[in-house]
């Protein structure tokens, strides 16, 4: 079943540093996280990449407004924080790329030398409308009641010659390639606003300004520098070694998945397509595109005072219990709502008394009825379980694979409600053997379910169920999956409990 050698390589947007991460930023990296970590569990070489975003006017603003003269050093501070929130949030990134670095400035001018080779882009006149907070330039169309829907503020009116890249040369082609590929943006009302954009909006993109300050300057014009989504989409590339590594660069590229939310989605998926065209580089092959995340019913907001602090939040409610939260709350693809309140609520009803109360209740029979050793292995399956979980998963429906392992801790809770241990102990010795070996190895293969969610967690039950973590995780994802993983005459260790309920 395993394709030998398969490759998974996943990437995040990289992120502005002109301010801390938040909630939303986190919801990003951590779904990205749990693929990444789900394409490693079923033995494929996984290269997952997230990283910042440095070369933005934002950046500069916001350095200088806290009283940076060395916007670098500014950039060098924040990139660390960035780099620190992942880390503390568990995120197993294989590299972390910033924009400011030479092996990706050395990447920007190769892919402009490319582009500009081919005859793609061209000096002109550029008179318009740009919306500092997008740093993007937008039209009429874009706008509602004359301001940015997403800043709600009224664009600049700019006019300057700048390089131009020719987008609109590339109508056709994006077209063609988004019909022939039905999975290539994902959702399809994500595709739908795509095509729609392309055939009605496109049109040729600057691709330089000649009053910044800060950014890459245009290998061609030193008076100019790079705007600053031409520049960052080429991290993708310079993340893996375009320019420098070409044999690294070859073995990952082109991502099967670019993880984004729905505000960057024309640059991801009509801009950067068009890009790689251009260069003569493969397109990724999926964009996948998040919803928005609001916080109680209202948008993430400095000036409203409700931007969540992921490690803040992990602090006191958990890491793993911040990660199951906030992918089983939110389907995939969709448009959420984070709320305390909810969090607190699905971690006494689906994490203390689900999960962790299974987890409590077997152990403790079988301590109480087997002095703590495993019973004789029985047969059984959970083969449909693993069936639709990885059909949920294969499909980005992660909400619907955490659904999948709460119905089987639902079906365990009804199995021990039936088989009633506390009378088959008295009257059927070897039923209450397999009850208790089922329930057992059962619990095995949730913590495998649960590896790419709450890899905490997960250790936590291989450890009680008395499993050498070193010896079940090298185990191949075919060989985990099958039934009885879980040696008769093992001592369970029960420990303390998985999840103390919130008062």
């Amino acid at each position: 079943m395993k394709e030998k050698n398969k490759k998974f390589y996943i990437t995040t947007p990289i992120y502005y540093v002109n301010d801390i991460p938040h909630i939303g930023h986190a919801y990003t990296t951590i779904a990205a996280d749990a693929l990444a970590r789900y394409h490693r569990v079923k033995g494929e070489e996984v290269y997952f990449l997230t990283g910042t975003d440095e070369n933005s006017q934002k950046n500069v603003e916001a350095a200088k407004k806290k009283g940076y003269k060395d916007i670098q050093k500014y950039v060098d501070e924040m990139s660390a924080k960035w780099q620190e929130t992942w880390d503390s949030l568990g995120i197993a990134n294989d590299d972390f790329i910033r924009t400011t670095e030479p092996r990706h400035l050395r990447a920007v001018k190769k892919f402009f030398e490319t582009v500009y080779k081919k005859g793609d882009i061209y000096k002109g006149q550029y008179e318009g409308l740009y919306c500092p907070g997008c740093e993007a330039y937008v039209t009429e169309a874009d706008l509602a009641d004359g301001k940015c829907p997403n800043h709600k503020i009224a664009p600049r009116k700019i006019k300057e010659e700048n390089y131009f890249f020719k987008l609109k040369k590339y109508e056709d082609k994006l077209l063609d390639y988004i019909e022939k590929n039905a999975d290539f943006i994902r959702p399809e009302a994500r595709k739908n606003e795509i095509v729609n954009y392309i055939a009605n909006h496109l049109k040729d993109i600057s691709i330089s300004r000649v009053s910044q300050e800060w950014g890459i300057p245009v290998p061609i014009d030193e008076k100019q520098a790079l705007y600053v989504w031409f520049d960052a989409l080429i991290n993708y590339l310079s993340g893996i070694g375009y320019a420098k590594d070409e044999k690294n660069f070859k073995k990952w590229w082109p991502a099967d998945l670019h993880l984004v939310g729905k505000d960057i989605i024309k640059f991801h998926c009509a801009l950067w397509p068009a890009m790689l065209m251009s260069a003569g580089l493969p397109l990724p092959k999926k964009v996948f595109v998040h919803g928005y995340f609001t916080i109680d019913g209202q948008k993430i907001s400095k000036s409203l005072g409700n931007v969540v602090d992921p490690v803040e939040l992990a602090n006191k409610y958990g890491v793993d219990e911040v990660r199951y939260y906030l992918l089983r709350e939110i389907p995939f693809g969709e448009d959420g709502d984070f709320s305390v309140a909810r969090l607190e609520e699905r971690y006494n009803a689906e994490l203390a008394n689900g999960l962790g109360n299974l987890a409590a209740r077997v152990l403790t029979m079988c301590e109480k009825y087997f002095d703590g050793k495993v019973p004789p292995k029985t047969s059984g399956s959970v083969g449909r379980t693993w069936q639709s979980y990885e059909i949920n998963m294969e499909k980005l429906k992660l909400h619907q694979a955490l659904i999948d392992i709460w119905d089987l801790i639902a079906f365990c809770d009804q199995f021990i409600n039936t088989e009633a241990p506390w009378h088959l102990v008295k009257v059927d010795k070897e039923r209450l053997e397999r009850v208790i070996y089922t329930l057992l190895e059962t619990i095995r293969h949730m913590a495998w379910m649960l590896m790419p969610f709450m890899p905490i967690t997960s250790d936590k039950i291989f450890e009680q169920l008395g499993l050498s973590l070193k010896t079940e995780k090298s185990k191949n994802f075919e060989k985990a999956k099958e039934w009885g993983g879980l040696a008769s005459g093992k001592k369970i260790k029960k420990g303390t409990a998985l999840f103390p309920r919130l008062e």
